[in-house]
């Protein structure tokens, strides 16, 4: 392949993961969320939720967007927001059944997609995959 093949096809996959992350996905019976809200309810996790602040750094987004995001979140009753309780200038965000619905749902399709990648490239060239991934990311 030459390198304007390369360029080519790394475009490609730039421009579709940037359509991909404005287009809404179903996650089971919570419903469709776009690929960045799904990110956020991710970086909570389940359990005893998370520093607004650490969402934020977490995401590697400002305060302000991370906040527009758990807004958003919240008016559609996937995570509750909270004061710290022992600093109440801190604000605590945690899944709500909802969220852990769709947290559960994306963790199941994250597992299909990686069992299907390591069927088709087998365990090596996916690891090769991944260094692939990781090499790329950096180089962004």
């Amino acid at each position: 392949m030459s390198n304007l093949e390369h360029n080519h096809l790394i475009g490609q996959l730039i421009h579709k993961l940037r359509r991909m992350e404005r287009e809404p996905r179903t996650f089971g019976e919570a419903g469709e969320l776009t690929p960045s809200e799904m990110h956020t309810i991710e970086a909570i996790g389940c359990g005893d939720g998370i520093l607004m602040s650490e969402l934020a750094k977490k995401l590697s987004i400002t305060k302000g967007a991370a906040t527009q995001i758990v807004s958003r979140l919240e008016r559609e009753h996937f995570v509750h927001r909270q004061a710290h309780p022992l600093d109440l200038r801190s604000v605590v965000v945690s899944l709500k059944e909802r969220g852990e619905i769709a947290f559960k749902a994306h963790e199941v399709m994250s597992k299909a997609l990686t069992d299907t990648l390591r069927e088709e490239l087998g365990e090596e060239g996916y690891r090769s995959f991944e260094r692939g991934i990781s090499k790329f990311i950096e180089s962004l």
